[in-house]
């Protein structure tokens, strides 16, 4: 349950991001969306043990990766944004 519980999940976090998160451009489609949330969770996770929130090992929690997500997000609009 592993893997498929991290696609599971990081898909439904990236929903939740791309909707509380407005404007565009928004990545598309199931696997953008999945990617989204699981490298939002991982960027939670690194920061939260960086700033001392988490313990080494322990992973963010579902609001963490959210929020996460939200900031992976805010970045990929800069970068995506036409010139």
């Amino acid at each position: 349950m592993g893997i498929l519980g991290a696609i599971i999940i990081g898909f439904i976090v990236g929903i939740i991001a791309k909707l509380i998160t407005p404007g565009d451009p928004k990545p598309r489609g199931f696997i953008l969306t999945t990617v989204l949330g699981i490298v939002g969770a991982l960027l939670a996770t690194w920061i939260g043990q960086a700033i001392g929130w988490y313990q080494s090992g322990q992973p963010a929690g579902f609001f963490g990766a959210i929020v996460g997500a939200i900031i992976v997000l805010l970045i990929w609009r800069q970068l995506a944004r036409p010139r």
